[in-house]
């Protein structure tokens, strides 16, 4: 009994951490958990917001001192949080989570790529100085590729706001204890330990999710996703679970720099009540300095797949204004379950756009007795001017080929994996 007392007594000094991300994910993230204020253009974070602070790198165990200290100097902490991690330890991510939520932050997933650092890797000696000596750093903000995978996950859910871009991701899997034993401890002792150390941790990670407000699914998921694997949440899966409730979620405007430039934007919409989701994106082209083609690619209806010409009788648009609009049209070309729809933008109409704080998409579907039923919704123009003039600097003079079918083929699979 002597024994076993000594080895339970040393097993509690024991170095133990619970691990949430794994090797290969490490690669292009900083060592350790950082925070800093960041400035970019008008609109970077949202209407009427340019300031936002960063959260990036790996968390370690002495992140959440790092944080606290932060938000204790922090002249402003209402700016919104945007993550960019692969995970890290769970224990000070917890530790986190909490006084984000005592500030009632709005926390989104988001790279925050410093203008300073243009030449390096964002990661470098070089530009972590940069980030970490203090003050404002000039920045841009992108959520493509962006990811909070693992414990990053964690540190999201401690906000009272939680937003997850189309083309972000968040991960999560199951912890492993790390454990450095010093001694000659039996095996079975060790194993023993371990496994009520988990069991332990399984009961507060649930207990944690469920007092940030989030569905106990959650928790029951991630005990089923080995911590060598990944499982990124469906857009149906984060609406479901209460991490983000929004209807409408949608990406800015964003110049797109490709053997043919264009402007891109997605968004994803619940359908009717339930929590299924559709995923679209538009990509505007210039054909010349005066002409442009507005491409929209959706997922199907669900009964489109076994009817090919369920979505023939319907007409798109997209409007600026009563009086200005993009027809595109009652034929969409068909690419596995997608639709493409496209359409030339005459000068007019595009000034419109570019005028508007927000544009409509419309369908009209035929109805009973000859009438047409018309469905709207409102998407907003944040960023498209600022992309459009870059667009044009590009935009040759005379008309380039157009724009065929097979130029966006692997488009739609870029809409509903924002991974890529």
């Amino acid at each position: 009994m002597m024994f076993r007392f000594l080895v339970l007594a040393a097993l509690l000094l024991v170095s133990s951490e619970l691990r949430a991300e794994t090797p290969a994910e490490k690669a292009g993230f900083a060592p350790r958990l950082i925070i800093y204020n960041a400035k970019g253009p008008a609109n970077s974070c949202g209407p009427g917001c340019d300031r936002w602070i960063a959260i990036e790198g790996q968390v370690d165990e002495g992140a959440a001192v790092r944080v606290s200290r932060f938000l204790r100097d922090a002249k402003d902490t209402t700016r919104p949080i945007y993550f960019h991690s692969p995970g890290g330890s769970v224990r000070p991510s917890y530790v986190i989570a909490r006084m984000l939520r005592a500030k009632k932050a709005v926390a989104r997933i988001g790279r925050t790529i410093a203008t300073a650092c243009a030449g390096g890797t964002q990661v470098d000696a070089a530009c972590l100085k940069i980030k970490t000596a203090g003050g404002e750093v000039e920045a841009e903000l992108t959520t493509r590729n962006a990811m909070c995978n693992s414990a990053c996950g964690y540190l999201l859910l401690g906000a009272t706001t939680r937003e997850v871009a189309p083309d972000a991701v968040m991960a999560v899997h199951n912890s492993r204890l790390t454990l450095v034993v010093h001694g000659p401890i039996p095996a079975q002792v060790i194993a023993e330990y371990k496994q009520r150390r988990m069991a332990s941790a399984d009961r507060e990670r649930a207990a944690f999710v469920t007092s940030m407000g989030v569905s106990r699914e959650l928790d029951d998921l991630i005990k089923t996703v080995k911590f060598e694997s990944l499982h990124v949440l469906t857009r149906a899966e984060l609406y479901r679970f209460g991490i983000d409730k929004r209807s409408l979620l949608e990406t800015p405007w964003t110049f797109e720099t490709a053997v043919r430039p264009y402007v891109r934007k997605l968004a994803s919409a619940r359908l009717g009540e339930g929590a299924s989701f559709r995923s679209m994106e538009w990509r505007l082209f210039c054909e010349n300095k005066t002409r442009a083609r507005l491409m929209f690619v959706r997922e199907a209806d669900q009964d489109a797949g076994s009817n090919k010409d369920a979505g023939s009788n319907k007409t798109v648009m997209l409007m600026a204004g009563p009086e200005k609009s993009v027809a595109f049209g009652r034929y969409p070309a068909r690419v596995g379950k997608f639709e493409i729809w496209s359409d030339i933008v005459a000068p007019e109409a595009m000034e419109a756009m570019l005028a508007a704080p927000r544009l409509q998409m419309g369908e009209r579907a035929p109805a009973a007795e000859g009438k047409a039923d018309l469905s709207t919704f409102d998407i907003d123009t944040v960023g498209l001017g600022a992309a459009w003039t870059r667009l044009l600097a590009s935009c040759p003079a005379n008309n380039p080929r157009p724009a065929a079918a097979s130029t966006i083929k692997a488009d739609p699979a870029a809409a509903a994996n924002p991974a890529k």
